[in-house]
């Protein structure tokens, strides 16, 4: 894809962003449907250089690798910078909030942080699909795979659908006003791990409903259905598998569906789950629930209640040559 502006190299010198943490598969839809949210986020900060280097710094002690080639925002940013083809590189510093191994996007936010903001820094010069593309090594280096369903919603914002990543094929949806309702248990479960333990075959008539819960999903955003949406929030094929990763997850979907929740399920290849809400007092009453799940069986934990991001990746300072 050609570039869509000149690529002068622009005013700023230094700028901070917000990357978004996301939830992938949004139960029924594995690979093809991502979300923003509004908490947690990373904190990241870009200062472009003149010679074409990559340094980067991590300021949140989860030990993660500074060497540009282990780091997913260091190959999202070499991607970048080959097709550039012009002197640059960047110092990065890295603050992250999002939890490697959390389910909830943590290596995207990395990847697609890091795109955006050197996409800024070189005047936009590149297409917001060219930085999913090159955010999906990052993706790559940290699952083994391409796939675009947490970088997606991270650089778009909002709820996201990948019809195809060869060619990329990106489709921003709307939505009805949605509030979250997220627990962490403090377990990692490796998207890598998580994947290799997948069925590599499915039987036709579970692929069939499938397909109709990932249709009737979509049209329930489209429409703002709210019933629909509930009903659509159904996984059999990925969820039966992955969520005997997860302690407490049958107790915490019964539990909170009973209580009022629209549905959900595992974010990403777990161990968060997450659960959709038509307001804010029934997601705290679901926080309330999952708290008291997970106290009981010992597990430590995080709860977030928010909304959905409609941004994604944010500027929120920068510095002038």
């Amino acid at each position: 894809m050609p570039p869509r502006l000149s690529g002068k190299i622009n005013h700023m010198k230094t700028i901070k962003i917000t990357a978004p943490a996301t939830v992938a598969n949004l139960v029924c839809g594995f690979d093809i449907l991502g979300m923003a949210l509004n908490d947690p986020q990373d904190v990241m900060e870009l200062t472009i250089l003149d010679e074409p280097i990559i340094s980067i710094q991590h300021t949140d002690g989860y030990g993660l690798s500074e060497i540009t080639e282990q780091n997913v925002a260091g190959v999202a940013l070499q991607a970048l910078l080959e097709a550039y083809n012009k002197p640059a590189g960047f110092e990065v510093k890295i603050h992250k909030t999002i939890m490697p191994g959390s389910g909830l996007g943590s290596s995207a936010a990395s990847s697609a942080g890091a795109a955006v903001a050197a996409n800024k820094l070189l005047d936009n010069y590149f297409t917001n699909e060219q930085l999913v593309q090159f955010a999906m090594n990052g993706e790559k280096l940290a699952s083994g795979v391409k796939h675009a369903d947490n970088i997606s919603p991270c650089i778009y914002g909002g709820i996201t659908l990948i019809r195809s990543i060869h060619p990329l094929d990106i489709i921003p949806l709307s939505s009805p006003p949605l509030f979250v309702t997220v627990v962490h248990p403090q377990i990692e479960v490796k998207t890598s791990d998580s994947r290799q333990i997948l069925r590599k075959e499915v039987q036709l008539k579970d692929a069939i409903k499938q397909w109709g819960n990932i249709a009737c999903l979509v049209t329930g955003f489209l429409k703002e259905d709210y019933d629909l949406i509930s009903r659509s929030l159904e996984d059999v094929i990925i969820e039966p598998v992955r969520s005997i990763l997860i302690p407490g997850f049958d107790d915490v979907k019964k539990q909170c569906k009973e209580a009022g929740a629209l549905g959900g399920g595992i974010s990403g290849s777990g161990p968060s789950i997450f659960m959709f809400n038509k307001d804010e007092q029934t997601a705290i009453q679901i926080k309330n629930i999952m708290e008291d799940v997970y106290t009981k069986l010992g597990v430590d934990y995080r709860v977030y209640v928010t909304t959905v991001n409609k941004e994604g990746v944010k500027v929120v300072g920068s510095d002038e040559l």
